[in-house]
């Protein structure tokens, strides 16, 4: 009698230590808690409390960058405070040399992630990550489609190898982090709602790195973020142009609105009425593929989305955040 077969090996099995996807129609609730010009890993529990006091609502995870220009070790002590509060760590793991945006990455470029040049700081990250423990929510190339963020195929090769390039090191950030047995980790691909620039080329399914090094799905919805700035879009227009192109890329895939978010101060939109519309079609469960949302509650310049310090916000976000399907605490 011939061998059985050996079944194929899950890179991804569900084990306690990973985060748990909540039900259709239940929704995580999570934040980035910003302040007012202050850096993405600058995140405090002094921040946090600003944000759960208005939202009177506590928060399943907490969102934040871990910006390599500042340290390119695992936000241990950041992960710890957020773990002491009952949340899970969300890490934007950002491998770049400073939060200017629309320029191309003189270190930590694709070419030289490719290369292995960061494969000591991955895996020492990989092994601090595993020693906390417990479950860690991570991300790598943040916004793929969007040429802001420079490991977007502008930056790296252009319409014939850029994407692929991403791909290639999205695939090898994650391999490298995993080898060292860091098994808590639950790894989001994320992009944002509209493709920019809007060529064939840059469509956010081509950053598609596939789905064993992919546990969910991320996506940014912003309506106006300046007070100046010409964008009249709601978040269902913006829900709507990419949920379809997400169910029909990864249907099994959960999905998280991993960033939403609207200025005050815009003539042209009203932040209150734009928000309460936002959270009313999560909460009606308009897009069944989504998991879970994060509010960027930040402020720089003239911009203000705190929603402790916009008028009639607070009061909207208490009253749909009450909702039974929120869910203030990780499965």
């Amino acid at each position: 009698m011939g061998s059985l077969p050996v079944p194929p090996v899950d890179p991804h099995p569900p084990p306690a230590k990973r985060v748990g996807v909540p039900p259709q129609g239940s929704y995580y609730h999570g934040v980035y808690p910003g302040q007012k010009n202050l850096e993405e890993y600058q995140v405090t529990p002094a921040a946090l409390d600003a944000y759960e006091e208005a939202a009177g609502r506590k928060v399943a995870w907490v969102y934040f960058s871990n910006d390599w220009f500042a340290s390119r070790a695992f936000p241990s002590a950041t992960a710890e405070w957020i773990r002491a509060r009952n949340a899970v760590p969300f890490i934007r793991l950002m491998l770049r040399s400073s939060s200017e945006t629309n320029v191309a990455e003189p270190l930590y470029n694709l070419a030289a992630i490719l290369r292995g040049d960061f494969d000591t700081d991955l895996k020492a990250w990989g092994q601090a990550a595993k020693a906390f423990g417990t479950p860690v929510l991570v991300e790598w190339g943040t916004e793929a489609n969007g040429q802001w963020f420079s490991w977007n195929g502008r930056w790296n090769g252009g319409p014939a190898l850029g994407p692929q390039r991403f791909r290639n090191a999205y695939r090898h950030i994650v391999q490298t982090i995993e080898s060292v047995g860091a098994d808590n980790l639950t790894w989001v691909w994320h992009v944002d709602a509209y493709d920019d620039p809007e060529d064939d080329w840059n469509r956010l399914e081509n950053y598609y790195p596939g789905h064993d090094v992919v546990d969910w799905i991320g996506i940014s919805v912003y309506g106006a973020q300046e007070p100046t700035e010409n964008n009249t879009q709601s978040f269902a227009d913006g829900m709507d142009a990419v949920m379809p192109r997400l169910t029909q890329l990864a249907p099994n895939k959960p999905v998280v609105v991993a960033e939403f978010g609207v200025t005050s101060g815009n003539p042209r939109v009203d932040a209150v009425q734009w928000a309460e519309a936002a959270l009313t079609g999560l909460l009606a469960n308009r897009w069944p593929q989504v998991r879970g949302f994060s509010w960027w509650n930040e402020a720089f310049d003239q911009t203000e989305m705190r929603i402790q310090k916009i008028p009639g916000m607070k009061e909207v976000f208490q009253r749909k955040l009450a909702a039974p399907q929120v869910l203030d605490h990780p499965l």
